[in-house]
């Protein structure tokens, strides 16, 4: 038998029921369950127990009216049809999620919810993220019967080319356009700390937008996440963040079916869940995730707590609910379930033929909702409108944060002082310099550090801690992510669905791939308002050694499309790093800096270091005879290239900051960088040498590990030096 526990006072009392296949009854017994049971339904596991209950006690008056319920029952049921036809029609997708959790969905967007879905992007909306992006015919579903622009044709065209509704959530970018989408989706757990980052961007936007007389800010996060969201370990580190910075305007909703793709989840996990979220620091509630009742008073409980701490609502529910042949099943995870769609659909009462179905009163309902949404957003544009006029300055920073408006980066690299740096200096050195600059001409500028911020040099002097207690309010500019760089990467992302601040975060390089996966997700979601701090960037890091030393990463951070990596090789050229990161809005950015002192090239001008860093590379030392020799360098090796040639009169040396850049260059600035009519060409970077040879026919890399000893005898052993370099060259036909 299964057991359920329903609480009386603060005594749990077991209830037994017998195992028994989902079915229609249990349909009907799932809408009339009281808001303290769970209905008798069960998963087709044999001996199987487990006990339910309401971690945290809900007080509740009065039970969801009959007519608003029905209407809810009826939605839910109408948005596992819409799931149902677009997944058969596909012949492809994740079926389990949207029929399992309908009650879910129908609670949020039919009644908990704040939004408008003639103004998605309005800036105080409650946001829904689906970090079980799989299930994205659940998100959208609930969509189209909102009210959001997206026209049931293009649900038809679930996963087709050029559809708005592809195979996972995309929020929109220049490939995908969908309204409602708060965040791209799909690698499990993402979705959960994205969430986390949005709830952190809202607070701060709480702490330094709201005024004593004005509160323009004060919505909530959702996010829908299943078992393999909580498997991977990013959602720990997210979770543990958001309890200690008390993020209590986060709500996350376990949908709890107890199934996994290869699995039932109980084969591979066996924790308490409600536990361990309750270790972190969250509230917890454990409830039937289809009784309607209980749904709606649980997420309007959590609404309602402002107790400084993050809910967690375990959702228990039927994988699949109402196939028969799947629910319940990890068959019912993707499309297994096609073959009985029609069946399906006429045991949950849709009318027989019919495809897409969405009643007229689905329809009534919800412009109800949307009349009601209406009016709370009518009165927030009023409590806007009296904020702006009284805080004309605050309001014009906010305007210019929403619509991303910065300097143009040719204005900005002219905006900020000369750094008139003559001696050897570490670009994470120059760097610390430089971010300060950058927070006075971008006011929505923030930076965070992976417990490193005395050693990646990003702190915002004067900006304030960000977050809860000691020294911290949710209006400072410095967030302390800890030692979570994987939840780190998903937070700054966060900060970017948000829409309102760039967002910085640092490490040291070897350590980006832990949040690898993030960068990714920045990149193909088009997030420009993010970007990396990366520092001790190569063998040079010394005595550390091999664990510490990035050979390979640079280049692996090259390989996503639509990022771009700067390897700076002075103080000017960091500059136009740091610039371009805040001034690019197509993609992230990664500013990879030095631990060790580097040259500064002042036989230019701070100007033509800055432009030429803009454009990805420049020309750093021109020939002073005719063109023999082109070498290329970036970084910490700009120095030894230019040492290297200082007696060869027809060498030209190129300073080659980011790839990326230079490659959206015109082809005749690329011509006249790196003319076509010499092939002689060399490139130095201490690290792995394969991209170089796109532009060089002979690379001086570092093709292995380093090794424990001081910074400056590993890059000699290795070849990264002055002489090596000019032996290299003279060694060329």
């Amino acid at each position: 038998g299964i057991s359920f526990q329903l609480l009386h006072a603060h005594k749990p009392t077991p209830i037994y029921i017998s195992t028994m296949k989902f079915s229609m009854l249990a349909i009907a017994a799932t809408a009339i369950a009281g808001v303290h049971g769970f209905a008798g339904v069960t998963t087709p596991t044999t001996g199987r127990t487990f006990a339910m209950r309401e971690a945290s006690v809900l007080k509740m008056a009065t039970a969801v009216d009959v007519d608003t319920k029905a209407a809810l029952a009826t939605a839910a049921n109408e948005a596992r049809g819409l799931a149902m036809d677009s997944i058969a029609a596909a012949h492809s997708g994740h079926m389990g999620l949207p029929l399992g959790a309908a009650e879910i969905g129908a609670s949020l967007y039919g009644s908990q919810m704040s939004y408008n879905a003639k103004d998605p992007q309005w800036i105080n909306r409650d946001r829904f993220i689906l970090s079980a992006g799989h299930g994205s015919m659940f998100l959208y579903s609930w969509l189209n019967l909102a009210g959001f622009d997206l026209p049931m044709d293009e649900v038809k065209k679930f996963r087709q080319h050029h559809s708005m509704t592809p195979g996972h959530p995309e929020f929109p970018n220049s490939e995908h356009n969908t309204p409602g989408i708060e965040s791209t989706t799909g690698p499990l757990g993402q979705g959960v700390a994205n969430a986390v980052g949005v709830a952190a961007s809202e607070k701060m936007a709480e702490g330094v937008y709201n005024t004593d007389d004005h509160k323009i800010f004060d919505h909530h996060v959702f996010a829908l996440a299943g078992d393999g969201c909580f498997q991977e370990g990013v959602s720990a580190e997210a979770a543990a963040f958001a309890a200690h910075e008390k993020l209590d305007n986060l709500i996350i909703l376990y949908d709890a079916n107890e199934v996994t793709l290869d699995k039932m989840a109980e084969y591979t996990q066996s924790e308490d869940i409600i536990k361990r979220y309750e270790a972190y620091g969250w509230e917890t509630y454990d409830i039937d995730g289809h009784d309607l009742d209980t749904v709606e008073a649980t997420i309007a409980a959590a609404k309602a707590s402002d107790n400084g701490k993050p809910k967690f609502i375990k959702c228990n529910t039927i994988i699949g609910k109402g196939m028969e042949e799947t629910e319940g099943t990890n068959a019912a995870h993707g499309e297994a379930g096609v073959p009985y769609v029609d069946k399906a659909k006429l045991n949950i009462g849709l009318p027989e033929g019919e495809k897409w179905y969405v009643s007229e009163g689905t329809r009534d309902f919800f412009k109800g909702v949307q009349e009601k949404n209406q009016a709370a957003y009518d009165e927030w544009q009023a409590t806007y409108k009296a904020w702006s006029e009284a805080n004309p300055d605050l309001a014009k920073q906010l305007e210019d944060s929403i619509a991303d408006n910065v300097m143009p980066a040719e204005e900005m690299i002219k905006a900020i002082p000369e750094m008139n740096q003559e001696d050897a200096e570490a670009t994470r050195v120059s760097g610390y310099k430089i971010i300060q600059e950058i927070s006075k001409l971008v006011p929505n500028y923030v930076s965070g550090s992976a417990d490193l911020h005395g050693s990646c040099r990003n702190y915002i002097d004067n900006g304030g801690n960000w977050g809860a207690g000691f020294d911290k309010s949710y209006a400072g500019k410095n967030l302390y992510f800890g030692i979570r760089e994987h939840s780190m990467g998903s937070i700054l992302n966060g900060f970017a669905y948000h829409g309102l601040f760039k967002a910085s975060g640092s490490t040291f390089l070897v350590f980006a791939d832990y949040l690898r996966p993030t960068i990714r997700v920045a990149g193909l979601a088009e997030l420009g308002r993010v970007s990396y701090v990366f520092t001790h960037d190569s063998i040079g890091v010394g005595e550390d050694g091999p664990t510490h030393q990035p050979v390979e990463t640079v280049s692996g951070l090259r390989a996503f499309p639509n990022v771009d990596v700067y390897r700076p090789s002075d103080a000017e050229e960091t500059v136009a790093a740091y610039v371009s990161s805040v001034t690019r809005k197509e993609g992230p950015t990664v500013l990879i800096f030095s631990r060790q002192n580097l040259e500064q090239n002042t036989a230019m001008s701070a100007a033509e270091r800055r432009e030429g860093t803009l454009k990805g590379a420049y020309v750093a030392k021109k020939e002073e005879g005719d063109l023999d020799v082109i070498v290329i360098a970036t970084g910490s090796e700009v120095q030894h290239a230019l040492k290297a040639t200082k007696d060869m009169p027809g060498a030209r040396v190129v300073s080659m900051p980011c790839m990326e850049a230079f490659e959206r260059q015109s082809d005749d600035y690329k011509e006249s960088v790196l003319p076509s009519t010499c092939t002689k060409r060399i490139a130095m970077e201490a690290g792995i040498t394969g991209l170089w040879y796109k532009y060089a026919s002979k690379v001086v890399g570092v093709d292995r590990y380093g090794f424990s000893a001081p910074g400056d005898i590993v890059m000699e052993e290795l070849g990264m030096s002055a002489e090596n370099l000019k032996k290299e060259i003279e060694s060329m036909a």
